[in-house]
């Protein structure tokens, strides 16, 4: 099972997709050990002092696919879930700088908690889907996916150029534009899709 994430895919504004679209999708990876699913609480890593939240769309890939064109990527979707796209900045920052590596600062245990899946049939507009993150009840985070840089079908047949799509893969499909933030030990966190709750767990 591959873990893969897409970086800077919201907008604002919907005008702004074909000012800042310029095919050039930012690809990165998260190992299985980072996942946490079944709402289990999430232990805070004691090597960051700047964890940052980021919820995001998760896609289950359904069926093996290698160069995927747009017009079938749909049918390569099973289920949808919502998850939480960890950062532990300071790490990240460290590296960046060094133009190294991002698997510290974005790969580390309990990096990628992750909801329950819904099936894909459940949704009838892909490009309209409503999610939210509340932390400590407030809420944080609202997207929708018409906000989407490159859309769900773009995601796939991008990937699919490059490395073969299992059953089992996920893809983390990136973040709405405004809300993220710093996250702290105690804090907890409550992701929903269309109002349905499906992530709820605490950091601890």
């Amino acid at each position: 099972m591959k873990i893969l994430a897409i970086g800077k895919n919201y907008v604002n504004n919907i005008e702004d997709i074909t000012v800042q679209k310029n095919g050039q999708q930012i690809i990165f990876s998260k190992p299985a050990s980072s996942l946490v699913t079944d709402n289990y609480d999430v232990v805070f890593p004691s090597f960051t002092n700047d964890l940052r939240y980021e919820a995001e769309l998760v896609l289950k890939i359904g069926k093996k696919g290698k160069n995927i064109s747009e017009n079938e990527a749909v049918s390569y979707i099973s289920e949808i879930a919502i998850g939480i796209d960890y950062t532990a900045k300071d790490i990240f920052d460290e590296y960046r700088d060094i133009k190294g590596p991002w698997d510290l600062g974005k790969g580390f245990d309990g990096a990628a908690p992750m909801s329950s899946f819904k099936p894909v049939s459940n949704f009838p507009d892909l490009n309209n889907i409503n999610f939210d993150l509340k932390i400590n009840g407030t809420q944080m985070q609202q997207g929708n996916t018409k906000l989407m840089m490159y859309n769900f079908k773009e995601i796939i047949a991008f990937i699919s150029k490059y490395m073969t799509l299992e059953p089992g893969d996920l893809i983390f499909t990136g973040t709405p534009a405004k809300g993220t933030g710093q996250i702290f030990k105690g804090d907890h966190l409550q992701a929903s899709i269309e109002n349905e709750l499906l992530l709820d767990f605490k950091m601890i």
